[in-house]
């Protein structure tokens, strides 16, 4: 039992034998320490380390590392929000830092990753937008200016079509001035994705279905200036000239 014993007390000897004191570490050493960490991709304890470094040594030259270092960290483990905040931290209290570039766009990425599908609420996804919008703002001639324009693109789509399924909605149940304002909304906001025609066109129908002929004239003439080729152009300039020739 003894014996037993002896070899319990060596285990836990060794064990706590290759433990840092980070007590004695400098900063700079502490976070290469960190990084260890970070770089084999044990992010929780990465995080850790992180999270003293800026308790312990916030003045120091490395700050901005290791602030920068714990949102992606987190963004590693999909803790989107959490990383989103170090970010915002990390730019608004360290604004010379070289890291605020890379920090705005993942601040955007950490909100593109929780945009949701278009059917549920789109807080994040506009939260994206924004801070994409704010990266190009920023920092045009960033690398990354390119995948910040195409997100939004994308995001732009995706609320396009949540505002295009919500006017057809609108349109089934016969609340057809809901619908239209929903259409006008589209064509205006999201004039640049496929939805915008799409969006007008049926416009035009409800306006001819109801009768508000001078209306649907002055939006087929505006569809037509827009939207030579599509699809239904040739429909419409139909339209428009048999409204014409009366």
């Amino acid at each position: 039992m003894r014996t037993y014993f002896i070899l319990v007390v060596a285990v836990i000897i060794a064990g706590c034998s290759g433990t840092k004191d980070i007590a004695v570490l400098t900063p700079e050493e502490h976070f290469n320490y960190a990084m260890e960490f970070y770089n084999d991709e044990d992010f929780e304890e990465a995080i850790n380390e992180f999270q003293t470094i800026l308790l312990q040594h916030p003045g120091s030259t490395i700050n901005d590392d290791a602030q920068y270092y714990l949102g992606m960290a987190y963004f590693s483990r999909e803790q989107f929000l959490l990383g989103a905040y170090e970010y915002s931290k990390l730019i608004r209290d360290i604004p010379a830092s070289p890291f605020v570039p890379e920090s705005q766009f993942m601040l955007s990425e950490c909100y593109y990753q929780l945009s949701p599908p278009y059917q549920l609420d789109q807080v994040y996804t506009k939260k994206a937008i924004d801070e994409f919008q704010a990266f190009i703002d920023f920092f045009p001639v960033n690398p990354k200016v390119e995948e910040a324009e195409n997100k939004i693109k994308e995001m732009n789509k995706k609320l396009a079509k949540k505002e295009y399924e919500s006017a057809v909605i609108y349109e089934k149940i016969e609340y057809f001035n809901a619908s239209i304002q929903y259409y006008d909304h589209l064509i205006s906001t999201y004039h640049d994705t496929e939805f915008a025609p799409m969006a007008f066109y049926n416009k035009i129908r409800i306006l001819m279905d109801k009768d508000r002929i001078s209306e649907a004239l002055r939006d087929i003439t505006e569809f037509l200036n827009r939207y030579p080729k599509n699809e239904n152009a040739a429909e419409l300039a139909k339209i428009q000239d048999q409204i014409l020739s009366n």
